[in-house]
């Protein structure tokens, strides 16, 4: 439970429709098993000690008076263990009926939750038998104890920051306005939803956007719990269904057509961290809501959470490939608006046969297609220098002549030597001068090749090489446009890869496999037996790492040592610990170090939702210190 993970569970348990005794038995049954998985909140569905569709038997007292004697036994039951139990039943209070949420924890009944939208339309006729419930909590006898019974409850965690829970029943949430929406406003940052939602065709596929959402919309997790097969009689079927969601993304999912739980970890660090990012979230004060405390037992959880190696890239080929084909018209149009504004009707870039400059010249080529301008006013300049190999100087030319763009080539071997003597340099020493000093003399051509054709210097660097600095100050680092600026490594390529597979060029999609299979590399050193000798990866780290730090470093600024807790669990089969360690420890370095170069980027289009632009999503001092992130890695164990 440490860095804000909290394992909760939505349960839907057997039960047989009036039969509170075997219902009760089930229950606890179910608490047990949760108990043992180190499931901290634990949701049943909407009336579940009873049934939901006991319909007029719900008149009956025995039956009411019977929940409620249950309900007293599972408090006691819940004696010695800190878990939030949240249970449905009907209650009488005052001579009326209604439906309810117990709120259990360590032997003491917390509070009711009370159902505030009651259906009455269709199958559902709930206000035959319930009364609206309160929204400001009214005292409830129960027992030998008084206890609140309202909507406006929220059970605060003493002892796990920043956990606070609110609840609603069902329909609740199907109403245009929510009581989860004032819950969350008020400080809730998880919603319980105990259910008991019948099922028809198209049914599932609705209630799970409905809930994605409303955890996106209030950035919390949800978790819903339904009834299952139990309830089927007469003219119903039930199907369970139990749902946890965090923040837009549904993390787990119960079978349908099964009684059984599901748990899973949400992360409470996470929604705190987004809600203080995301300034129109408004919280407001709590006035009318009662707080009832609790405390979880703290233990040490083994993740069951996935974390997605890849963060950029969708999982799912149907959704890369929509993705991919989103990004590539972000960015042409970008440059597009940029070549209309400026009324210049030629862009210049430099080509290497690797995969950013070839990305930048493919959204040139879309550019200018969307445009209707001739792809001849694309002018691709290759620059062969000291490290550049066969393999990337003829997929480059061969890439560039196919689709249609101008081809210019010229070398600057001689010129750099001539550079090397001005500035007595040993060309023998092949330090950070040698390789940056070919960087330098790419983009000065670039820029005067672009005065003098009258176009405008589209820059291939990207997200993850701005991340990490890994770019020379006025080299690759300069441009008048970067259309790849927000595009992060592990992305490039399956966007290269898209244009490849949708193309009906057999021969261009060829040259783009082959630059695909081409090791990353600045090509600045020389080759080593016609070989790329300089692999970026072997230098800086693997990219893959990198972009999964800056995933998590930049969209929720999680603890240095959270993330690499994630990573390990992300990567175990790919990377030791030591290695996640040591590649955290210099991307933090780099991360830091290189900010200056980030103060000063040219313009290009933000595509997702992380971008380092210092007029927008990174406004960073240059000269801010380091100390305490590493101080927080160092004390990693």
């Amino acid at each position: 439970m440490r860095d804000g993970f909290v394992r909760v569970a939505s349960v839907t348990p057997d039960i047989r429709v009036c039969d509170v005794s075997y219902n009760k038995k089930n229950i606890k049954k179910a608490i047990e098993k949760e108990w043992e998985h180190k499931s901290k909140i634990i949701v049943f569905p909407e009336l579940c000690l009873t049934g939901y569709t006991c319909n007029d038997l719900f008149f009956q007292d025995i039956l009411i008076s019977e929940a409620k004697k249950a309900l007293k036994e599972i408090v006691e039951f819940t004696s010695g263990h800190n878990a939030v139990v949240f249970i449905g039943l009907p209650l009488d209070f005052k001579g009326k009926l209604y439906n309810v949420v117990a709120a259990i924890s360590d032997g003491v009944l917390l509070g009711f939750i009370n159902k505030l939208n009651l259906p009455n339309y269709g199958e559902f006729y709930e206000e035959r038998y319930f009364n609206r419930g309160f929204e400001e909590p009214v005292w409830v006898d129960f027992f030998d104890n008084v206890v609140p019974m309202g909507a406006n409850i929220l059970f605060e965690c003493t002892n796990f920051q920043g956990l606070t829970i609110a609840g609603e029943i069902c329909e609740d949430l199907w109403v245009a306005n929510p009581p989860s929406v004032s819950h969350a406003l008020a400080g809730a940052n998880v919603i319980i939803n105990a259910s008991a939602s019948n099922d028809i065709v198209g049914k599932k596929a609705y209630r799970d956007l409905l809930i994605s959402n409303q955890s996106k919309k209030l950035i919390c997790s949800y978790i819903y719990a339904n009834a299952g097969e139990g309830e089927s009689t007469q003219d119903l079927v039930f199907g369970g269904q139990g749902i946890i969601a965090e923040n837009g993304k549904i993390l787990a999912e119960s079978n349908r057509f099964k009684n059984e739980a599901v748990r899973i970890e949400i992360d409470v660090n996470r929604l705190n961290l987004e809600r203080r990012k995301q300034t129109t979230f408004k919280t407001c004060d709590d006035e009318g809501y009662f707080k009832a405390e609790f405390e979880l037992d703290i233990e040490e959880l083994e993740l069951k959470r996935r974390f997605d190696p890849k963060p950029f890239v969708p999982d799912d080929p149907t959704k890369r490939s929509e993705r991919c084909e989103e990004i590539l018209t972000i960015q042409a149009l970008g440059l597009k608006k940029r070549l209309v504004h400026t009324g210049i009707k030629n862009v210049v870039l430099g080509i290497s046969g690797g995969l950013d400059s070839t990305l930048a010249l493919l959204v040139c080529v879309k550019t200018f297609e969307m445009l209707g301008f001739d792809k001849s006013g694309i002018k691709a300049v290759t620059m062969p220098g000291f490290g550049t190999t066969d393999r990337t100087y003829n997929n480059a030319c061969e890439l560039t002549k196919s689709l249609g763009a101008s081809l210019e080539e010229i070398s600057i071997v001689e010129s750099i030597k001539r550079h090397f003597i001005d500035i007595k340099h040993d060309i023998n020493v092949k330090d950070v001068t040698y390789e940056n000093a070919q960087a330098r003399e790419r983009t000065q051509i670039l820029m005067d090749i672009a005065n003098r054709d009258n176009g405008l210097v589209v820059g291939t660097g990207d997200l993850s090489e701005l991340v990490l600095g890994w770019a020379t100050y006025n080299g690759d680092h300069m441009s008048m446009y970067g259309v790849n600026a927000s595009i992060p490594k592990t992305l490039v390529r399956h966007l290269v890869n898209y244009y490849a597979d949708t193309l009906s060029n057999k021969k261009i999609a060829d040259i783009l496999y082959d630059i695909l299979d081409t090791p990353v590399s600045p090509e600045l050193l020389p080759p080593e037996n016609g070989e790329i000798a300089q692999k970026t990866e072997d230098l800086v780290g693997p990219y893959e790492l990198h972009d999964f730090f800056l995933y998590n470093v930049l969209r929720f600024g999680f603890m240095p040592s959270k993330i690499y807790r994630m990573a390990k669990a992300a990567f175990d089969k790919e990377y030791d610990d030591a290695t996640v360690l040591k590649w955290l420890k210099v991307f933090y370095k780099r991360f830091f170090a290189q900010q200056f170069k980030r103060s000063t980027l040219p313009d290009g289009p933000k595509v997702g939702s992380i971008a380092v632009s210092p007029r927008g999503d990174l406004r960073m001092p240059s000269d801010a210190s380091r100390y305490l992130w590493e101080q927080d890695l160092e004390n990693i164990k």
